[in-house]
């Protein structure tokens, strides 16, 4: 039956946590569009001030907002705090890339006038985000595609309204006009309409890879928009030769894991050398075997809650399943503890045997584990995938780490961290079906504002030297 209302729950009781009705697609383009004049005619130093403000206005409110992000995802409490100083640090850090990444610059040119870059805002950005860190993802398109000039339109994931509707609350708390920033709330009928609007200037996405491609593929003939598609990744994490086993254990953990595997940046893929396997193995076990699973709230506090609803808890298992069935061997086996809520245990399978393993994006606590004999069969394993998000290499020497950054495919590629954690200082962004080329985080900047570039003289000064008959003058 058709409804007109978005219902959020908790994925640790299952309650029902927010209500709310669909938005009108079309309303809040038009509102945007008479609004943003008026926005992109305002002084930068206004745009920043006001954006200082929801700043302060989020750090009012804290402990509110995390509890909230920790009720509708699941996260523990500890991690929902990390995600809301998140989104409070993005402000100074998009206002230094603004001015790194898009400010003015003028050249004198002599007789030839002055040469100038400027930037210019796109118009009204669609901001679509995804359940994971409902806010601070979404957050990290929207302060600096404000600071630009754009106004905005946002429809968080149909699973987290409600920390949406608590983001925007907090912009229009520190003085954003209601046409400004607005939310859009709604599933994936209003996200496909709201891509497709012909007056929507820019769709800023961060989601799954069939989300990001259908949008690629409804705005491939509209080169006049703005995209920028942040999808997610296969992520290889290597370990090779280290004597420091326990500490690499624990990069593979905190890398698989955190956020109960429900990253972008997660590790999906162990690719361990041959004589480290039985040894590395046995102690990321062992950490696995430790690791507490619970409801966010709880005492003492979990490394990580469950995922975002049943149905993906559903399809984790049958994932798991899939790889017994097809040649896996399982190490740690994912346990299911309650049917009715989306609690999933760690798990870890061996897949080193199967024929064709699948190349896809399993959104959650599931680790594959594939032996090979050296360094190069490590390389050539981490860029068998599609993905190109976030690679890390455990152990080795600097030289080994010089290949490793030169030979593998992705926009994060670390040693000795893990595969998560990225700094929102430097770019984030990845290749192949993990993105298209337009980095997130510090560089943001790039997509919210378009160069111009002008020559320019106080008075028209003009002669042709070339190419003109001589004049006849009359006597």
């Amino acid at each position: 039956m058709a409804t007109n209302e978005i219902i959020s729950h908790e994925p640790a009781t299952g309650a029902a946590l927010w209500r709310g009705e669909i938005s009108d697609v079309d309303q809040a383009v038009d509102r945007a569009r008479r609004a943003w004049p008026a926005w992109a005619a305002l002084p930068l130093a206004t745009r920043i001030e006001l954006c200082r403000r929801f700043a302060n206005e989020v750090r009012k409110v804290q402990d509110q907002f995390a509890e909230l992000i920790s009720r509708e995802t699941g996260k523990p409490l500890w991690e929902a705090r990390t995600e809301v100083e998140s989104v409070i640090a993005k402000v100074d850090i998009s206002v230094s890339a603004y001015a790194e990444r898009t400010g003015q610059k003028k050249l004198d040119g002599g007789l030839q006038g002055n040469s100038a870059v400027r930037h210019k805002p796109h118009g009204v950005m669609a901001v679509l985000g995804p359940y994971n860190f409902p806010a601070h993802l979404p957050n990290g398109h929207i302060v600096p595609a404000l600071i630009a000039g754009n106004v905005i339109i946002f429809k968080p994931s149909e699973k987290t309204p409600a920390v949406g509707e608590f983001l925007v609350g907090c912009f229009h708390r520190a003085g954003f006009a209601a046409d400004v920033v607005q939310l859009l709330v709604g599933a994936a009928a209003e996200g496909q309409a709201l891509v497709a609007h012909r007056d929507i200037d820019g769709v800023l996405f961060t989601g799954s890879v069939q989300a990001g491609i259908a949008i690629n593929r409804k705005l491939a003939t509209n080169p006049g928009k703005i995209v920028a598609l942040e999808m997610g990744g296969n992520n290889p994490i290597v370990v090779v030769d280290t004597p420091k086993v326990a500490d690499a254990a624990a990069l593979v953990i905190q890398s698989a894991f955190t956020s109960a595997g429900q990253r972008c940046t997660a590790a999906r893929r162990l690719i361990v050398k041959a004589s480290m396997y039985d040894a590395l193995v046995g102690e990321v076990k062992r950490l696995a075997d430790r690791i507490v699973f619970d409801q966010p709230f709880a005492d003492p506090a979990p490394f990580m809650g469950p995922v975002i609803d049943n149905q993906s808890a559903d399809q984790l298992s049958e994932s798991f399943f899939y790889f017994l069935s097809n040649g896996g061997r399982p190490i740690k086996h994912m346990l299911r503890p309650s049917e009715d809520l989306p609690f999933v245990s760690p798990a870890i399978i061996d897949v080193t045997a199967m024929k064709e393993r699948p190349d896809v994006e399993l959104f959650g606590p599931l680790l594959q584990v594939i032996k090979v004999d050296d360094f190069d069969a490590a390389i050539a394993e981490a860029n068998n995938t599609r993905f190109g998000l976030s690679a890390s290499l455990v152990g080795g020497s600097p030289q080994d780490y010089n290949r490793f950054w030169a030979n593998v495919r992705a926009g994060i590629i670390n040693w000795n961290r893990p595969t998560n954690g990225a700094s929102s200082k430097a770019p984030f962004g990845g290749t192949g079906l993990s993105g298209n080329h337009r980095p997130a985080a510090f560089y943001a900047a790039d997509y919210c504002a378009y160069p111009v570039a002008s020559t320019e003289m106080d008075q028209p000064r003009a002669s042709i030297g070339v190419g003109l008959r001589e004049e006849t003058r009359k006597a």
